[in-house]
């Protein structure tokens, strides 16, 4: 328990203030998280909504529960409630559920739109043209219960980090070019890219926030 207690206050030492942590405790037990969250930590990822709603369920009502995770449409209605950010959005589709669903609940909830920057097939994630399609789309100005704060994006897995910086840039060039669409729904000052191994490189890139899980509670079975 301590070594979490270590890892975290590290990695929050080392991060400029202007970048968000999200302790990514996915497969974690809840005494791992109530170790973080008593050293401060506040925000958590999980990839399954499932997963995250027991959590949620069990935790202190102050955390913010970010789902970064492939969300399945048919799934959505659980988080509504008490998701506060969710990074994977991916279509047009899913944006109109998760708003028909806030709608419900009378709230807003914050969506960062998924780029597929790895040379990978098995990420997921929008292409440029597609998110110019949504940003541009007359049916996005009508959702009244989300807000598009930013763009997430993964690099793909390998070690070569010139090849991860390139995709890193990338996704920063796609953020800063749509940066100015400033409308009552959309509004991008998120930048979530960089993980446990490529965070640092993330950082440099100009992410404004960045998802770690093994290097704060250790790697997973």
């Amino acid at each position: 328990m301590e070594i979490i207690k270590q890892n975290l206050l590290q990695i929050q030492s080392q991060l400029p203030e202007h970048v968000t942590l999200v302790a990514v405790s996915k497969t974690k037990p809840v005494d791992d998280l109530m170790e973080a969250y008593n050293t401060g930590q506040r925000i958590f990822g999980e990839n399954k909504i499932q997963e995250m709603t027991e959590k949620w369920q069990q935790m202190p009502k102050d955390i913010e529960w970010h789902m970064i995770g492939h969300v399945q449409s048919n799934k959505v209605k659980y988080m509504i409630p008490y998701v506060k950010l969710i990074h994977g959005v991916d279509s047009l589709k899913l944006l109109k559920e998760i708003n028909r669903l806030a709608a419900k609940w009378r709230k807003k909830v914050d969506c960062l739109l998924q780029i597929h920057i790895a040379e990978e097939d098995t990420k997921f994630g929008l292409d440029e043209k597609e998110l110019e399609e949504i940003l541009n789309s007359d049916e996005l100005k009508t959702f009244q219960n989300i807000r598009i704060v930013g763009l997430m994006g993964m690099a793909t897995f390998t070690d070569d980090s010139e090849q991860i910086k390139r995709e890193f840039q990338h996704l920063k060039s796609i953020f800063d070019k749509n940066s100015e669409l400033k409308t009552e729904n959309c509004q991008l000052n998120t930048l979530s890219m960089g993980m446990s191994g490529d965070y640092e490189l993330a950082i440099e890139c100009g992410s404004t926030m960045v998802r770690i899980g093994s290097s704060i509670f250790g790697g997973r079975k």
